[in-house]
Formats: C-alpha cells, structure tokens, sequence
C-alpha cells in the first residue's frame, strides 16, 4: 500500500479591509506594483502595509481612515495587503512587524514612520512630510522659530535672481532626511529669503545654514570643511543638536528604550497630555522654560558666580588680594546659632593642659538650597557632615597656639555648594566648663576666607547660613532659582516627557493614582541609587513647583521623601495573630510603636518561607501582646528603606522599643524553630532595661527635648506665617469672586439685550422673506404675460408676411391685364373695386401692425421698470 499524500487546504482570498466608501485605496489582493503606479502621478503618498489577522493593524485602520479624511485631498492614502502569499507586496517585502507605514514626497522616500498609532500623530508627521520647510518671512517669526524648545535649523536663500537658487533642493531635501533618521521629528527645518532677516542670525551670503542652541553656541554649517549634500547637512546638524527635553514614545513591545535612558543618569519623567496638532502648548511652555533656565550655564555663571572660584580679571574682583570675598563681604557678629557648633579638640601635647577650642559653622555658596518651607536653613544633617569634613582636616588646628580668634573656610567634602568655617582659640583646660555660658568667646573675630589649611587675621568677620542673603548686597538670591543648576550639581538630570494619554500605565507603576482625572505626574527616577522621588499629585504641575522639585532633589541632603511601592491587595483584620506589614504601615508598626517588633521577611514564591508560618503564630501566641509584636512583610509586594533592605530569604530581623534603629538580624547559622527564636529575643530585649540612665543621659535627653522644643516652635511660626499668608489669600481670592460675580451679572444682562434683539430681527427678517415670496410671484407673472404678449407679435409678423406676398402677387396680375388693355369698362370697375378693398385692407392691417408694436413696446418699458 503506497502512503496517502498529505492534504492541505489553499488559503482564504483576501477581502477588502478597509470601507468600499473610505478615502484610502484598499489592495487587499497586495497589487504592489498598481500601488507604484499610483505613486507616479501624486506628490505625498502614504502606504499602510498591513495584515489582515494582526490585531494592531485592525486598530490602527481606524486611525488611518481618521487621517485620510481630512487630508484625502492632498495626499495619497494606499493600504497594501502584505499577507496574501500570492501577492507582490509578500514577494517583495519582508517585514517583521505590522503595521507598517511608508511615506513618499515625489521620487524621495521610503520615510517610515515609527511613532504611536494615533491619528494626530500620523496627520503631524505627514504634515512634516508634506511641508519640510517651514518659511520665515519676518523677524518676529524668526524669534518665534528659535525659541521652540526642539533644535531649529535654518537656511538662507535669496530667490532673486532664480526661481530655485543654488542649495536650495539641497537644503529641503536634507530636510526630508532629517525626517527619515528621525521619526519623533525633533529638528525643525526653516527657510529665510529675507536678507535683513538673515542677518539677525549673522547670516550673510545666499546658501548659509545656521544650527541654533539655547545652552551652547550656535553654529553655522562650515563650507569649506565639509561638502554641501543633504547628507551631510542632516548628519551634521543631528550630530550638533541639544536635546534640552526628549520625547519617550515606547511602541508598547519588548524594548530597551527606558532602560538605555535611564542609565545615562537621574532622570525627571513628566507626564502631560499632549496633542500635536495644537498649536498652543501652555504648559508644554511651561516645562520648557523650567528645562532652558536649568541647563542655561553661561547665564548662571555670569550672573550668579561661584563664590568659591572667580575669574583673575574680573573687574569686581582684584587678583592681586588672595581672597577675592574680602571686597563684598560685610561684618557680621560671630554668634551662636543653630547652624554653629562648638568642638573641643583634644590636647596635641600629652603633658599640655591647653586645648584647641573651635566654633564650627555651616555656610553656602550661591548654589542649591533645599526648599526653605519645609527645610529648615540648617539640621543635623548638615552639622554632622559638618563635623566629617571638619574631623578629617583637624591637625590643621592641633599646632594653633593662640589666644586671639583666628578663623578658617575650607570646603566641604559632601557638596561643592557649601564650606564651613573654623574659628578656633587656644584656652585653658579650666576654662572649659565656663564655654556653655560664655558670651564673648566667639563675639568678636576679625577673620576673612583664606584657602584651605592656611589662616588671616584682617578686618572682615565670617557670616553664619542664615546671613548667607546678606553676603552678597548685589546679588538678588531666590530661593527657586535654578538658572545653570544642571552644571552646578553632581545630581544633574536628563529630563523626559511622555504623552499621558497614551503612557499613563507607566505613571500608575511609578506611583500616580489611577483615579485621577487630570493627567499629570512627575517623577524621578535614580537607577544607580535604586530610588525614586514622586511630585505631590495634590500639587499642580507648573514652573514653580517643577523648580522645586528639581532644586530639592539636587541638594545634598535632599528633603525629598522616597516613593516606596505598596501592596494594595493587603486587607487589614485586627483579629491576626501575625501583622501584615506594607510599606505605608512598615514606618508606623516598626519605629512608632513602642512594642519590640519581630519582622520576617517573605515572598510569595518562598517555599521554606510558608513553612515558618506556624512557627511565627505559636510565637505571637506565646509573647505578650503589649509587648511585643510579631509581623511579615512580602518584598517582592512591597519597597523597603535601603537600609533594611535584604538579597537573602527567609530574613528575620528584631527591633527593640528603646533602640528601633539597632535592629538585630537573626544568625543564620541557627535553625529557625521555636526554641531558638525566644532566646533571641529574650536575650536581646533585655539589654535595654539592664542599662539604668544616669545623669549625664538625663542632661542629654533633656537638652535633646528643649532642642526638639525650639525646633517646634519655628515650626509653629512658620506655620503662622503660612496660615496668614493663606488668610490674605483667602480675602483676595473673595475679591476676585465678588468681582467675577459683577461680571457675570453684566454678561447675563448683556445676554438678555442680546436675545431681544436676535428676536427683532427675526422677525424682520421673516418680513423681508414675505416681501421677496410676493415680489418673486409678481415678476413670474409678468414675465408670463411678456411671453404672451411676444407669441402674439410673432404671429401678427408671420400674418403681415403673407399679406405682403399676397399683395405682391395681386399686384403682378394687374400689371399683366393692364398690358391687355381689355376695353371692358365692368372689369376696370371691378378692377377698381378691388384695388380700394386691397388698400383698404393692406391699411387696416398695418396700423393693427403698428398698434401691437406699441403694445409691446409699452409692456417691454413697463416690464423693465419692474425689473
């Protein structure tokens, strides 16, 4: 028996996938070669290669039919089946994705376009396409052109001499292949044929290109180095270009688009609703004066100069004086302050019995400050880098013997925005314990900057922080300034935007709530520190509060609060034995409660993990409730603080009440049972009550409290000050609504004014339409009557012709009886007879021809006057 030979069944022919009434010419049998033909007599031909299964090529048809609708009457709009095996289109092309979307302008292209499949996309990139160059015809234009956030290349050409002069086609075809390098259409293409335009971007001579940059020098493109081919012209001015802000415009499958950014660095991801069709963008406007004034380095540092670093010739500053800060420096007392501290260094002599005591104060540069809102000038934060810095340059001070001040500024090792200063004295060892309540130790000091490690003794005193304002009088300071920061900070961000209304899952994965119903979110993300910082959704997304952020996050010691992820699926039951921890509560159950805190971290795909779980519920059990609190956490659910972060599971770690930030972690040497976990416990909880406080910890607790006291009441003021703030707010936004309200009092009356009026002439008009209904009835009639009166004229005429011809031939038999000469006299009375009757009759019958002549012409006269 011979082997049945498989069976296969041929493919379905392909139907129309597009509407027989839609713009768009649907091959759906993939004619490939009827599509090049089209091509040939259009200038802007779009093809749409799909597939008829691939469900993205079902949702972008409707999207295409969008487009071609409105612009069906400027370009070519070609489906192509590319699936249909039998087609040209699958022969010849292999593409490995569908859609895909092809533009032609005449013989230039394939220009493919890679951008989300949304109508307003596609109808903006093939606008680009259909217009390249965009024309400045004036000065304002120009202006108007160069301040876009997005590089804008512009060349000039003077059409006088030809209709195309030379460069020309050049330059609007490297325009074309700029659009086919770049699908997001970053560079911006104008053309200028005015030469006093020109020459406001110092161009001269027909045929010149000039590249503009907002944080750099602008260019022109070189000639004589490089050959003027289109090529060229796009591939220099995309090698040239500042990217102030870029578009992110994931195509929704396996990338790596977000990751090889997010590696360059720190980046602030700003969400917006976007439509590019729009020509007005406030907000995008917004966002791009924030990101000029950050990366703007020339304007910071001429206006805003390094106090640390000043040019030798500038001309405030002499270079000849080893402290360019004695010449605009005042004098400010030296005293105590929350931003100084007072160190005592030990004896550099063992048989010494004087010590090195210094005051230590924190200053700042005219660089980033936090937010002085919600960050106060100075913290411990700030005080304990401070001391570092301090500490690791103290032999500088052991070998100071004197008994006058002598004060030094040294940098700061954490930050180049700040430096500290030193003023130190040498003094007795008795006199050490009279330096709490000394007044005048540090009152006086006559110091100035000097480099590091070296000391003067001149005229100008040190000022603390919080005089830092006062430092410079020429200098207005704002605390939301954030010209130039980019080249001031090591934390310098790449700032991004992303369409909302296309993106927004990624927002809701970085932290934004899903029911907001304004589409704005900032966030930033720090891949190297695993970190990321989220804008306060409450607050709105401008200049201001984006500088903020931004300024905040470029400190030192930034006050930003970091964005943790939580397990929203965790249903709290106070009924547990085992608290279930997430990162909204890990802060309240673990450093707020006053309970010893055992916490086990899990994951769900832990196997050994889910075998503890009983051991944990007997524990709970066995401790006491008010003392203790037993709890899991799911990291894999759930971002954790770093420092209690952990790459090993199951980890147990214990917190006890007194001394929360010393967790102990479980050995792991030990085997996790019941055992062993009480006397973990038991042996560590213990230690706090086994240590009785004396009266150097009750001295510290309470100069720690009244501390704690201070800081609150500033907090307090501040407070006040914001909440009168709020209440002038308040009174003047009661203003602006009563004054609203007057307004649209005004506006109904003037609505009501209005509704008459419209009502007065509609019924006049209705008037008029009456009036032109019976003058347009009349005139019919009376162009019937002419009519009439024009057929009975062309009988009369007819009737008037054949009396003529009749007379004619009566005449002629006259004639030809009177050559006879008959003698008869009845027949010459007869003759007679009829001759009187002829006349008679030919006279009759021509006044009735002039009477209707008459007529006709009296009805024409009146008929014209009706007219």
């Amino acid at each position: 028996c011979s082997r049945a030979k498989d069976v296969t069944m041929p493919a379905k022919l392909p139907v129309n996938f597009f509407s027989t009434k839609s713009p768009v010419i649907d091959l759906f049998r993939g004619q490939l070669d009827y599509a090049d033909q089209l091509r040939q007599d259009s200038e802007i031909v779009l093809y749409f290669f799909y597939a008829p299964w691939c469900g993205q090529s079902i949702a972008a048809r409707e999207e295409i039919e969008r487009v071609a609708s409105r612009l069906s009457d400027q370009v070519l709009f070609v489906a192509v089946n590319c699936w249909w095996n039998q087609g040209k289109c699958r022969k010849q092309k292999h593409f490995f994705y569908f859609p895909v979307i092809h533009l032609y302008h005449r013989s230039f292209g394939p220009i493919e376009y890679k951008g989300p499949m949304s109508a307003v996309y596609i109808e903006k990139f093939v606008r680009r396409v259909m217009t390249p160059l965009l024309y400045i015809s004036s000065r304002s234009k120009l202006l108007d052109f160069l301040s876009n956030y997005e590089p804008g290349v512009v060349g000039f050409f003077e059409f006088n001499a030809s209709p195309q002069p030379p460069g020309y086609l050049t330059f609007f075809t490297s325009a074309l292949h700029s659009l086919k390098k770049d699908y997001l259409g970053t560079i911006r293409f104008g053309v200028v044929t005015d030469k006093r335009v020109a020459e406001e971007i110092s161009l001269v001579h027909s045929g010149s290109v000039y590249l503009h940059r907002h944080a750099n020098t602008s260019l022109i493109y070189p000639k004589d180095i490089m050959n003027f081919t289109a090529e060229n012209i796009c591939k220099w001015a995309l090698e040239n270009r500042e990217m102030l802000i870029r578009w992110l415009r994931p195509h929704g499958g396996k990338s790596l688009l977000l990751n090889n950014e997010l590696k360059k660095g720190p980046a602030l991801l700003i969400f917006i609703p976007y439509n590019p069709l729009e020509e007005i963008h406030p907000l995008l406007d917004e966002i791009t004066k924030v990101a000029l004034e950050y990366h703007k380095c020339n304007k910071s540092q001429a206006a805003e100069p390094d106090l640390q670093h000043r040019d030798s010739d500038s001309p405030a500053f002499d270079s000849s004086v080893t402290d360019a800060h004695v010449k605009v420096s005042e004098t400010f007392p030296i005293a105590k302050s929350p931003c100084c501290n007072t160190v005592v260094l030990p004896q550099w002599h063992s048989i010494s019995r004087t010590h090195n005591v210094c005051e230590l104060c924190v200053n700042q540069t005219l660089g980033v400050k936090p937010n002085k809102v919600h960050v106060p000038h100075c913290n411990f934060l700030e005080i304990e880098a401070a001391l570092d810095s301090f500490y690791l340059q103290e032999h500088t001070f052991f070998q100071v013997i004197s008994n006058t001040i002598e004060c030094s500024n040294f940098l700061s090792f954490y930050s180049p925005f700040s430096y500290y200063t030193a003023c130190c004295r040498t003094v007795n060892r008795h006199f050490l314990s009279f330096i709490g309540s000394e007044k005048t130790i540090f009152q006086t000091p006559k110091v100035a900057f000097s480099s590091h490690g070296k000391k003067d003794n001149t005229q100008f005193s040190i000022p603390h922080i919080e005089d830092r304002n006062c430092f410079i009088p020429d200098l207005n300071i704002s605390s939301t300034n954030i010209t130039g920061l980019s080249c001031r900070t090591n934390k310098t961000l790449n700032l991004y935007l992303l369409d909302s209304n296309l993106f927004w899952i990624y927002a809701e994965r970085l932290g934004a709530s899903r029911s907001t119903h304004l589409k704005e979110f900032a966030a930033i993300v720090d891949l190297k520190e695993e970190v990321h910082y989220v804008l306060d959704q409450n607050q709105s997304l401008v200049g201001p509060t984006l500088e903020n952020f931004i300024k905040n996050f470029s400190v030192l010691y930034s006050p930003l609060k970091r964005h943790l992820v939580d397990d929203p699926s965790v249903h709290f039951h106070e009924e547990r034995v085992v608290t279930e921890v997430t990162t909204s509560t890990f802060h309240q159950t673990v450093f707020l409660s006053a309970k010893n805190v055992l916490l086990l971290y899990y994951a769900q795909w832990c196997g050994f993990c889910a075998s503890l779980n009983h051991i944990f519920i007997q524990l709970a059990r066995l401790l006491p409730p008010d003392s203790f609190t037993v709890a899991r956490i799911d990291v894999t659910r759930n971002d954790l603080p770093w420092e209690f972060m952990t790459d090993r599971l199951p980890t147990i770690l214990f917190f006890p009440h007194q001394r929360k930030e010393q967790s102990v972690k479980f050995p792991e040497d030990f085997s996790v049972n019941l055992p062993n976990l009480l006397k973990f416990i038991l042996h560590h909880s213990s230690l706090s009550s086994s240590e009785p406080c004396t009266k150097e910890c009750l001295h510290k607790e309470s100069v720690l409290q009244q501390g704690h006291i201070s800081h609150l009441e500033r907090e307090i003021q501040k407070l006040r000050s914001e909440i009168s703030a709020l209440h002038q707010a308040h009174d003047q936004l009661e203003a602006q609504l009563s004054e609203a309200r007057r307004e649209e009092q005004r506006l109904q009356q003037q609505k009501h004014t209005l509704e008459k009026q419209h009502k007065t002439l509609q019924l006049h008009s209705e008037q008029l339409q009456a009036t032109y209904d019976q003058k347009n009835q009349e005139l019919l009639e009376m162009a019937e009557k002419l009519q009439e009166l024009a057929d009975a004229s062309e009988n009369l005429l007819k009737e008037n012709a054949l009396l003529r011809i009749l007379v004619a031939s009566r005449g002629g038999k006259l004639q030809s009886r009177g050559e006879i000469k008959e003698p008869l006299q009845s027949e010459q009375t007869l003759s007679e007879d009829n001759d009187i009757s002829l006349s008679t009759a030919t006279a009759a019958l021509e006044e009735k021809r002039i009477d209707n002549i008459d007529t006709i012409e009296t009805e024409h006269s009146s008929g014209n006057r009706t007219e």
